[in-house]
């Protein structure tokens, strides 16, 4: 009888153990799964977060650095007269009258290229205007800055000014030929503007009587 009761509580031990055995493995194989698929998850998002602020970066650098490109490597031109197609133009920072000609598509059959300095530097607004050959009545300066395009004193206007007339017009001076008028302007170009009229002096064949005789008829202004 007694060994009967015995193997009954024998029996009930080992179930019970069976269960809770069951029951651990269960849940530490849901555990491990569970923990095994969270990281995955959140990685996905953080990288693509990283890839996209990166991207923006890189995109306002790019916009930033070609809007100071236009702004600082372009000048406007008018170019106007004897050219084939006269019109406002774009052209780069430390380009010459020449250049803008050539995009104004070159010179006219008519044209008289002495008209104006070729080798001149183009100046932000600046209009460049082109004589025909004959033609009269021109302003002195065809090659013009801003503020002598919107107009200038009468006084002034009769006056060659030293910095910005090219060979033709230094020759309208009294007693200037074509060579002293290249010695002018290849002085100009390897020394600068002249900030004075007695600066003349310093050139080639220009003496005091000379520059006595021109200092009513020429400016530096």
């Amino acid at each position: 009888m007694l060994q009967e009761k015995i193997r009954e509580h024998m029996k009930l031990i080992v179930g019970a153990g069976i269960v809770v055995l069951v029951v651990v493995i269960f849940g530490v194989t849901h555990l491990m799964g569970a923990s095994s698929n969270t990281p995955a998850s959140d990685a996905q998002p953080l990288v693509a977060a990283q890839n996209l602020t990166v991207t923006a970066s890189e995109s306002s650098g790019k916009t930033q650095s070609s809007d100071k490109e236009t702004t600082s490597d372009f000048l406007i031109v008018d170019v106007k007269g004897a050219v084939k197609n006269p019109n406002v133009y774009q052209v780069k920072a430390g380009a010459r009258v020449n250049d803008a000609i050539l995009q104004a598509g070159g010179l006219t059959a008519q044209a008289d290229a002495k008209s104006v300095n070729l080798a001149q530097k183009v100046t932000d607004e600046m209009v460049v205007y082109v004589a025909a050959q004959g033609e009269v009545g021109l302003a002195q300066a065809n090659v013009t800055s801003p503020a002598n395009a919107t107009g200038t004193s009468a006084g002034a206007s009769e006056k060659v000014n030293l910095n910005t007339a090219d060979l033709t017009q230094l020759q309208t001076l009294s007693g200037i030929g074509a060579k002293k008028a290249q010695d002018i302007i290849d002085y100009r170009e390897q020394n600068g503007n002249f900030k004075a009229i007695e600066d003349l002096s310093q050139v080639s064949g220009f003496g005091e009587k000379t520059l006595e005789k021109l200092k009513e008829s020429i400016t530096v202004d």
